[in-house]
């Protein structure tokens, strides 16, 4: 068993791959480190979890940590397919420290574990265990993971952590491009996918955007829940996907697909609306009455996890640079750690009310802010919002507009310099 994976480990010299050092995450979590607190990595496939792992095995690795102290696990891949269940792990386990003999702190990283079962109490066991010392980092693609048992289990003792695809900053440093609208309005009609920028042509980008997709669908919703109508959720997904930013509801759903003779229910589009959003393929945005200060019932909007979903699979349904605008602004916001909803106030949308702690802000997306009209209309409904808290359009005008009313204009290739 140790044979067979010791190439995924940092043992005998051996340099796993750790790609493009994503720092925004691993400075982050890292700094959660040293402790009993379980570090829980949850994301969508392929958004790069496994490769974060890595690079923070790698980190302990350059701060003296002894690599036989470190033992990664990947469920994912076809030599750790003997890890069925709990006891299997624990085996694995007790067969590397008696191989390696690792002296103090054991830094256990284990990929996906939702696919071994009973893999709660392993992590709730040697977590807490004072006389083995143990640190673990866990990676999981359902944001399910931690409900249930392990929630009760752990109460308190883990830190979650949302992993994303790359964002437009880890885009450019990773090409060495300058920070500009027309790097931007590139990245906007690409995606973050990190294995996307390692494949050479756009038929093979496509391939690999739609097998994701299917491995998410299949895998992650279908075998866990047993889905019988495969096809109906994944026209759902493609509903969603088609209707990026739009108000919509599940009677909403449940009424085109009736209108296109499809025999379907409330119950079941709503449990397929959920599944998706556990697996993190899209996001929901409720909608927030900015006045009173709470969530409202009924329709909410949704939003990809990345880009390529909707630039790759369906490019034409909806036009214009300012969807994908809304998404990327949307997932850069969950990336600096904002719950995000779609405000109200006197009967006007504001794209997006941001919280974060103490910390709140509001925000409108416009593609260009090219005459007094689109101005108007972007700007009034934040004139509207009695509160001091800070106010911006976010656009891809080349030139930033002077503060309107204590409005401030943002060209959306900054954004991240005033989420921090």
């Amino acid at each position: 068993m140790l044979s067979s994976i010791e190439k995924y480990n940092f043992w005998n010299q051996n340099q796993p791959d750790t790609g493009f050092e994503r720092t925004f995450y691993s400075d982050k979590i890292f700094r959660y480190t040293g402790n009993n607190l379980v570090k829980v990595l949850v994301g969508q496939r392929r958004a790069g979890k496994s490769y974060i792992l890595r690079q923070i095995a790698k980190r302990f690795i350059a701060q003296g940590v002894s690599p036989n102290n470190i033992l990664y696990i990947n469920r994912e891949f076809m030599e750790f397919n003997f890890l069925n269940d709990d006891k299997s792990l624990e085996e694995l386990f007790h067969l590397y420290k008696s191989t390696f003999q690792p002296q103090g702190k054991v830094y256990l990283f284990i990929d996906e574990i939702q696919n071994i079962e009973g893999w709660e109490r392993f992590v709730n066991s040697h977590s807490q265990d004072f006389v083995e010392e143990c640190e673990l980092f866990i990676t999981g693609s359902n944001s399910q993971l931690l409900s249930g048992e392990l929630a009760t289990l752990l109460s308190g003792r883990y830190v979650e952590f949302l992993i994303l695809p790359f964002g437009y900053i880890e885009y450019i440093a990773l090409h060495s491009l300058p920070q500009t609208g027309q790097t931007y309005e590139t990245y906007l009609k690409g995606g973050g996918l990190p294995e996307l920028f390692r494949l050479p042509d756009e038929e093979t980008r496509y391939n690999y955007v739609s097998a994701v997709k299917d491995t998410v669908l299949l895998r992650d919703i279908v075998l866990r829940h047993k889905i019988k109508e495969v096809k109906l959720l994944e026209d759902i997904f493609v509903y969603l996907a088609n209707n990026l930013s739009n108000f919509c509801s599940v009677p909403n759903v449940v009424n085109y697909f009736k209108s296109k003779n499809r025999k379907t229910n409330y119950e079941t589009v709503s449990s397929y609306v959920s599944y998706i959003e556990d697996s993190f393929l899209i996001y929901k945005s409720e909608r927030y009455n900015i006045k009173g200060k709470e969530t409202l019932a009924g329709n909410c909007k949704y939003y990809l996890n990345d880009l390529s979903f909707k630039n790759y699979l369906y490019p034409g349904f909806i036009h214009g640079v300012g969807y994908l605008l809304e998404n990327a602004v949307y997932l850069e916001l969950l990336r600096y750690g904002y719950k995000v909803y779609t405000g109200n106030i006197k009967d006007k949308e504001v794209d997006f009310v941001a919280i974060k702690g103490e910390k709140k802000i509001y925000l409108q997306c416009a593609y260009l802010l090219t005459d007094e009209q689109t101005v108007e209309r972007e700007y009034s409904a934040l004139q509207n919002i009695p509160d001091n808290y800070s106010k911006y359009v976010v656009s891809l005008d080349p030139l930033t507009l002077p503060s309107n009313n204590g409005i401030q204009h943002i060209q959306a290739w900054k954004l991240s310099e005033i989420l921090n």
